[in-house]
């Protein structure tokens, strides 16, 4: 369901409403007569209607945690507020970025369009910005030619879809200015290449059983979960160009199962 597009059309019908009251209606009533309700209601819900959907497509934008691909950083049911314009002024719908502010930095944590459906929105980890050489093996990132601290942080347990339980060792990382938690499954190997998919600039990766290679080009990025061996991302369906991006995660707003969790910064 793409939210935009009708709190939009809810802005545009009512909008409508609202003006021709003020501009025609008004006027033309009689001392003492009451609003019809078909202009009372989309008029009294246009201001309304208006100041979501400045926030939601300007300023910034709720979501909810559906899976646990961002473990430990971001758990199941986290309430989430994503920042809309640190990396640029968008237009609603359509995404189109129309004054550019900020770029994307290696670590931050962002939203964007999944791009083999836009109609979804994914999280995950910047790991590679454009022109970046990125190489993953046995567990070990390196970036153009560096390798990425990894220290031990003990252990993380989980259970996944409420059945599954899973045993993961916790390292701590750094990228750019942000440090975080990774989980790793020592079983588990680096890259399923059975679920690696024909994408934009396929050519531009290398796989093997050990992980793999990847130029990322210009205009887009390529990103990673937390939860290293539970994640969907970049390995497989590649990588986001620049017209899917979102916004910034930065804040946890609410989770009923842990309140302690509410007012925690994303880093």
């Amino acid at each position: 369901m793409n939210f935009a597009l009708i709190m939009l059309v809810l802005l545009l019908l009512t909008g409508v409403v609202w003006l021709a009251e003020a501009l025609y209606f008004r006027k033309h009533r009689v001392d003492g007569e009451q609003q019809p309700w078909w202009i009372e209601y989309p008029a009294s819900f246009f201001p309304v209607i208006l100041v979501v959907f400045v926030l939601r497509s300007f300023l910034v934008e709720p979501f909810k945690i559906p899976s646990g691909s961002m473990l430990p950083t971001l758990l199941v049911g986290d309430f989430i507020l994503v920042n809309k314009f640190t990396y640029g002024i968008r237009l609603p719908v359509v995404n189109t970025r129309l004054i550019a502010v900020n770029e994307p930095q290696r670590g931050e944590v962002m939203v964007f369009r999944y791009p083999e459906n836009p109609a979804l929105d994914y999280i995950k980890r910047v790991v590679g910005v454009p022109g970046d050489d990125l190489v993953y093996s046995n567990k070990r990132l390196t970036i153009n030619g560096r390798e990425v601290p990894l220290k031990a942080d003990g252990e993380f347990n989980y259970l996944e879809g409420g059945l599954n339980f899973i045993a993961t060792s916790r390292f701590q990382e750094r990228l750019g200015e942000h440090p975080h938690s990774v989980l790793v499954q020592a079983a588990v190997p680096p890259v399923q290449l059975s679920g690696v998919q024909r994408f934009p600039f396929r050519d531009n990766c290398a796989y093997n059983e050990s992980g793999f290679r990847c130029k990322v080009p210009e205009q887009h990025y390529f990103l990673m979960g937390d939860n290293r061996d539970s994640s969907s991302d970049s390995r497989y369906w590649g990588f986001v160009p620049e017209k899917n991006i979102v916004g910034r995660a930065f804040l946890i707003w609410w989770n009923f199962d842990d309140l302690r969790r509410i007012g925690n910064s994303i880093n």
